[in-house]
């Protein structure tokens, strides 16, 4: 199994209000930084996407990929690429867990394997830093979010 990376931010909101700005890719754009078109492709019965087309650019690495979304309760929801221009594979999730009232503890994992060849180290402080600008995102999004 590849290696993966987490890392977890405690954001001053419930589970369900951060779930809900993680649902919303159409608002990705607006707090992601590396995200500049997010449309979601397929939803399922609930409304809620599985399959979201991304048009990323993260300076040196500029990428248009798809990927797969699966929901598990209101608390997880994991992802895996479809397809991409620059990755051969990208595996993330998100966790949610309560931390007190009104508080939740995020947890982000994410694998990534490029096409272009790159050594595991690097890859692994690529991944850290893509997880913590994620993180930094989110938990400045929901709590600046009126409630």
């Amino acid at each position: 199994m590849a290696e993966h990376t987490s890392s977890s931010i405690t954001i001053e909101a419930a589970p369900a209000d951060v779930m809900g700005v993680i649902a919303d890719f159409a608002r990705y754009p607006d707090w992601t930084g590396e995200v500049k078109e997010a449309e979601v492709l397929k939803a399922d019965e609930q409304g809620r996407a599985e399959q979201v087309r991304l048009v990323m650019d993260a300076g040196a690495i500029k990428d248009d990929q798809t990927l797969a979304y699966t929901w598990t309760g209101g608390n997880e929801v994991s992802w895996t690429l479809v397809k991409s221009q620059m990755l051969r594979s990208l595996d993330g999730s998100y966790i949610l867990a309560p931390a007190g009232p009104g508080t939740t503890e995020v947890t982000y994992r994410l694998t990534v394997d490029v096409k272009i060849p790159m050594l595991g180290m690097i890859k692994r402080k690529a991944e850290k830093v893509i997880i913590d600008r994620a993180l930094a995102g989110l938990k400045k999004r929901v709590e600046s979010s009126p409630k």
